[in-house]
């Protein structure tokens, strides 16, 4: 890993996110030392409570993660935390990551919090060929959507971001999905963008919105991280040349990596996620894997507990979905008496 990637982390590792989570209300810790930079958030559970550090910690190949870890051990130590939750993205130990994760004394967790594949596009290509590995329909729709009347606003206005919650909460009427909380997303528009950290951009027809997207900056990456259109104008795809939009202006700023944040894996067509996927490879880039969250038990008897508790809470929601379709079963063959 190079110095500038340790100076540039995930936006989940920045100071503006930091500044986000305190915000909501969240205890936030940062730390750095020799090879190593940490942003960790305390969470609490009904078992006790957890730092979990987000696509961190960044640090400098083995060693700076292992006095990364040693660092946070003593802070959830002094934190009553049970255990510390990381996500190691940022610290170069490549394809033998797991191996050299499990040497550390960390733990599989049950379940990874942040998407484990991403899909990232090369900002550092010049425009003509940025857009060249684009699909075709993607490159016509981005030179020529405008003759069609839409344009595109860039906006660092927080009051915006009531654009994109409006078209959200009629994705989530009329689709299995939920989004952020409109507190929640108001609050990011308020902090980050006061920061540099995070831009609207709106797609209008004839000067009505049709479609907005949110990115979250940091020096070197754009996160495509929330957007949603006008069902009413599917027919004319803008949210495509909207992300072309935000990729060009993400080039323009300096930033070298634009960071579609979160697919499923091409194999499994059947996957939640397969179709946004497909939309996200559309525009080119390669596919990046992650070892995932994984644990360092500190207090090892309360982490056991944690363990068995969600065996058993896993154990139990088979029989209750089995339960619940007996009761169903008895409902449709059993008949009041007359």
């Amino acid at each position: 890993m190079s110095g500038d990637e340790l100076r540039s982390p995930s936006i989940l590792q920045s100071p503006a996110w930091a500044d986000f989570q305190r915000a909501l209300g969240k205890r936030v810790f940062t730390g750095s030392g020799d090879g190593f930079s940490f942003l960790a958030i305390l969470e609490k559970t009904p078992l006790g409570s957890f730092l979990y550090v987000p696509f961190g910690p960044a640090a400098e190949g083995r060693e700076g993660l292992r006095r990364s870890l040693e660092a946070l051990a003593a802070l959830a130590a002094a934190e009553h935390a049970h255990y510390v939750r990381v996500e190691p993205v940022s610290t170069g130990l490549g394809p033998s990551a797991a191996g050299a994760l499990k040497g550390l004394g960390l733990t599989k967790a049950p379940t990874d919090v942040q998407p484990k594949l991403t899909w990232l596009v090369d900002l550092g290509q010049d425009e003509k060929a940025l857009l060249g590995a684009m699909r075709s329909t993607s490159r016509g729709l981005y030179r020529n959507i405008r003759k069609k009347g839409v344009t595109f606003d860039i906006s660092t206005n927080p009051e915006d971001i009531r654009v994109l919650l409006a078209f959200l909460h009629r994705v989530s009427e009329r689709a299995a999905f939920r989004a952020q909380s409109d507190d929640y997303l108001t609050l990011a528009a308020q902090t980050l963008m006061a920061a540099g950290s995070a831009k609207l951009f709106i797609a209008r027809l004839d000067g009505t919105p049709i479609a907005a997207a949110l990115s979250y900056d940091t020096g070197t990456t754009r996160v495509y991280a929330h957007a949603a259109a006008d069902e009413a104008h599917r027919g004319l795809n803008a949210g495509v040349p909207l992300v072309v939009t935000m990729m060009m202006d993400a080039k323009a700023s300096g930033m070298t990596q634009f960071d579609m944040w979160g697919v499923s894996a091409e194999d499994q067509p059947d996957h939640p996620w397969a179709g946004f996927s497909r939309f996200k490879r559309s525009f080119g880039g390669f596919e990046v894997e992650y070892p995932g969250s994984w644990d360092l038990p500190v207090n090892t008897m309360m982490y056991r507990a944690y363990w068995v508790a969600r065996r058993l809470r896993e154990a139990a929601v088979p029989a209750a979905r089995h339960a619940r379709s007996m009761a169903g079963a008895a409902a449709r063959v059993i008949r009041p008496r007359r």
